[in-house]
Protein backbone atom coordinates (compact mmCIF):
# COMPACT_ATOMS: atom_id res chain seq x y z
CA UNK A 1 0.00 0.00 0.00
CA UNK A 2 1.08 3.66 -0.62
CA UNK A 3 -0.31 6.35 0.92
CA UNK A 4 -0.03 10.08 -0.40
CA UNK A 5 0.41 11.80 3.14
CA UNK A 6 -0.41 16.02 2.92
CA UNK A 7 -1.15 19.15 5.57
CA UNK A 8 -1.55 22.39 5.38
CA UNK A 9 -0.08 24.56 8.13
CA UNK A 10 -2.79 23.56 10.82
CA UNK A 11 -2.17 20.06 10.22
CA UNK A 12 1.13 20.20 10.30
CA UNK A 13 2.00 18.58 13.39
CA UNK A 14 0.00 15.87 13.52
CA UNK A 15 1.03 14.71 9.48
CA UNK A 16 4.58 14.78 10.98
CA UNK A 17 3.20 12.21 14.01
CA UNK A 18 1.17 10.17 10.42
CA UNK A 19 4.29 9.93 8.88
CA UNK A 20 6.55 8.31 11.49
CA UNK A 21 4.00 6.22 12.32
CA UNK A 22 3.84 5.01 8.45
CA UNK A 23 7.41 4.78 8.51
CA UNK A 24 7.37 2.92 11.89
CA UNK A 25 5.18 -0.01 9.92
CA UNK A 26 6.89 0.08 6.95
CA UNK A 27 3.98 1.41 5.02
CA UNK A 28 5.45 3.39 1.89
CA UNK A 29 4.32 6.83 1.77
CA UNK A 30 5.18 10.38 -0.12
CA UNK A 31 4.65 13.44 1.82
CA UNK A 32 3.14 16.32 -0.30
CA UNK A 33 3.66 18.97 2.29
CA UNK A 34 3.66 21.40 3.73
CA UNK A 35 6.82 22.32 5.54
CA UNK A 36 7.55 23.38 8.98
CA UNK A 37 6.31 26.78 9.15
CA UNK A 38 4.99 27.41 5.81
CA UNK A 39 1.56 29.01 5.41
CA UNK A 40 0.08 27.63 2.54
CA UNK A 41 -3.41 26.89 1.06
CA UNK A 42 -4.51 23.25 2.07
CA UNK A 43 -6.45 23.14 -1.35
CA UNK A 44 -3.19 23.10 -3.03
CA UNK A 45 -2.09 20.05 -1.35
CA UNK A 46 -5.32 18.33 -1.11
CA UNK A 47 -5.34 18.45 -4.95
CA UNK A 48 -1.99 17.25 -5.64
CA UNK A 49 -2.46 14.34 -2.73
CA UNK A 50 -5.81 13.12 -4.11
CA UNK A 51 -4.94 13.58 -7.66
CA UNK A 52 -2.12 11.16 -7.28
CA UNK A 53 -5.06 8.52 -5.79
CA UNK A 54 -7.48 9.36 -8.37
CA UNK A 55 -4.11 8.68 -11.38
CA UNK A 56 -3.34 5.79 -9.69
CA UNK A 57 0.25 6.74 -8.13
CA UNK A 58 -0.80 6.14 -5.08
CA UNK A 59 -3.19 3.64 -3.03
CA UNK A 60 -4.68 5.93 -0.46
CA UNK A 61 -4.35 9.20 1.11
CA UNK A 62 -4.42 10.80 4.80
CA UNK A 63 -5.19 15.02 4.37
CA UNK A 64 -4.77 17.10 7.50
CA UNK A 65 -6.12 20.70 7.95
CA UNK A 66 -7.54 22.11 11.11
CA UNK A 67 -10.90 20.88 10.81
CA UNK A 68 -10.13 18.04 8.44
CA UNK A 69 -13.08 19.48 6.39
CA UNK A 70 -11.59 21.82 3.60
CA UNK A 71 -9.58 18.58 2.89
CA UNK A 72 -12.37 16.48 2.58
CA UNK A 73 -14.35 19.06 0.30
CA UNK A 74 -11.50 19.05 -2.01
CA UNK A 75 -10.39 15.61 -2.65
CA UNK A 76 -14.29 14.57 -3.35
CA UNK A 77 -13.95 16.56 -6.17
CA UNK A 78 -11.99 13.94 -7.85
CA UNK A 79 -13.70 11.58 -9.64
CA UNK A 80 -12.61 8.20 -7.80
CA UNK A 81 -12.29 9.79 -4.13
CA UNK A 82 -14.31 8.65 -1.28
CA UNK A 83 -12.49 10.50 1.26
CA UNK A 84 -13.89 11.14 5.06
CA UNK A 85 -13.53 12.93 7.67
CA UNK A 86 -12.84 10.90 10.58
CA UNK A 87 -13.03 12.20 14.30
CA UNK A 88 -13.23 8.88 16.23
CA UNK A 89 -12.48 4.96 15.86
CA UNK A 90 -15.83 4.23 15.11
CA UNK A 91 -16.06 6.66 11.96
CA UNK A 92 -12.81 5.12 10.63
CA UNK A 93 -14.03 1.80 10.95
CA UNK A 94 -17.09 2.33 9.11
CA UNK A 95 -15.70 4.71 6.62
CA UNK A 96 -13.38 1.78 5.24
CA UNK A 97 -16.09 -1.01 6.16
CA UNK A 98 -19.29 0.48 4.13
CA UNK A 99 -17.56 3.01 1.88
CA UNK A 100 -14.01 1.59 1.22
CA UNK A 101 -12.46 5.29 1.88
CA UNK A 102 -9.87 5.34 -0.01
CA UNK A 103 -9.01 8.88 1.68
CA UNK A 104 -8.71 9.78 5.64
CA UNK A 105 -9.31 13.31 6.41
CA UNK A 106 -8.41 14.56 9.72
CA UNK A 107 -8.15 18.01 12.01
CA UNK A 108 -5.15 18.69 13.09
CA UNK A 109 -6.92 21.24 15.33
CA UNK A 110 -9.83 19.02 17.11
CA UNK A 111 -8.02 16.10 17.46
CA UNK A 112 -4.41 14.92 19.68
CA UNK A 113 -1.96 13.37 17.84
CA UNK A 114 -2.82 9.67 20.16
CA UNK A 115 -6.51 10.33 18.87
CA UNK A 116 -5.22 10.80 15.20
CA UNK A 117 -2.73 8.25 15.19
CA UNK A 118 -5.53 5.41 16.57
CA UNK A 119 -7.92 6.70 14.40
CA UNK A 120 -5.21 6.39 10.80
CA UNK A 121 -4.40 2.71 12.52
CA UNK A 122 -7.95 1.58 12.17
CA UNK A 123 -8.76 3.15 8.89
CA UNK A 124 -5.52 0.96 7.64
CA UNK A 125 -6.62 -2.26 9.09
CA UNK A 126 -10.01 -2.27 8.49
CA UNK A 127 -11.15 -4.36 5.28
CA UNK A 128 -14.09 -3.17 2.99
CA UNK A 129 -17.16 -5.24 3.46
CA UNK A 130 -18.32 -5.38 -0.28
CA UNK A 131 -21.88 -6.90 -0.62
CA UNK A 132 -24.74 -4.51 -0.65
CA UNK A 133 -21.99 -1.72 0.22
CA UNK A 134 -20.51 -2.43 -3.46
CA UNK A 135 -23.55 -2.02 -4.85
CA UNK A 136 -23.79 1.87 -3.42
CA UNK A 137 -20.35 2.42 -4.26
CA UNK A 138 -20.88 1.37 -7.97
CA UNK A 139 -24.14 3.95 -8.26
CA UNK A 140 -21.96 6.76 -6.49
CA UNK A 141 -19.18 5.69 -9.98
CA UNK A 142 -22.77 6.32 -11.57
CA UNK A 143 -22.99 9.56 -10.52
CA UNK A 144 -19.61 10.78 -11.11
CA UNK A 145 -19.66 9.73 -14.52
CA UNK A 146 -22.26 10.91 -15.45
CA UNK A 147 -21.57 14.02 -13.98
CA UNK A 148 -18.14 14.43 -14.93
CA UNK A 149 -19.42 13.55 -18.52
CA UNK A 150 -21.25 16.25 -18.26
CA UNK A 151 -19.60 18.82 -17.17
CA UNK A 152 -16.46 17.86 -19.83
CA UNK A 153 -19.35 18.19 -22.51
CA UNK A 154 -19.98 21.84 -21.23
CA UNK A 155 -16.34 22.61 -22.02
Amino acid sequence: MKIALASDHAGYDLKEAVGRFLADRGVAFTDFGSGAGESVDYVDLAESAAASVAAGGHDRAILICGTGMGMSIVANKLPGLRATLCWNAYTAEMSRRHNDSNCLTLGGRVLSVEEGLAIVRIWLETPFEGGRHQRRLDKIRAVEERRCGAEAAKS
